[in-house]
């Protein structure tokens, strides 16, 4: 199962670019101890790149009770993070420190959702 965003998935989140800033979900399924691996990534996500791309976290929480879900559909975690727009997010991905520490996200996952949001 997927946990990073592959070059054909920017390829068409950058096509299908409304304008302006997006807010991106992420809804997180930890290995066992990824935790500690996913806070390591976090702190570098929030301390280096979301400054040098202008991103933000707006909402970062552990998941509860799923009053609405399938066995094996509740998640860890979820994030919601606001970037200027889709060109800053595909930049930071594409950036060779960010890659440098995307091992620790990569490795703390064994399932993710990723996906961009557009308001109401």
């Amino acid at each position: 199962m997927a946990v990073d965003p592959r070059g054909a998935d920017l390829k068409r989140f950058l096509q299908e670019d409304p304008g302006g800033p997006v807010v991106m979900l992420n809804l997180l399924r930890f290995a066992d101890g990824g935790r500690e691996s996913y806070a390591q990534y976090a702190r570098a996500l929030s301390e280096t790149f979301l400054p040098r791309y202008g991103g933000e976290v707006l909402y970062a929480g552990d998941g509860s009770t799923a009053l609405v879900a399938e066995d094996g559909q509740a998640w860890d975690a979820v994030l919601l993070v606001r970037y200027p727009s889709r060109e800053a997010f595909s930049a930071m991905v594409a950036d060779p420190d960010y890659q440098e520490v995307t091992g620790l996200r990569t490795g703390a996952l064994t399932e993710a959702v990723l996906q961009a949001t557009t308001p109401w």
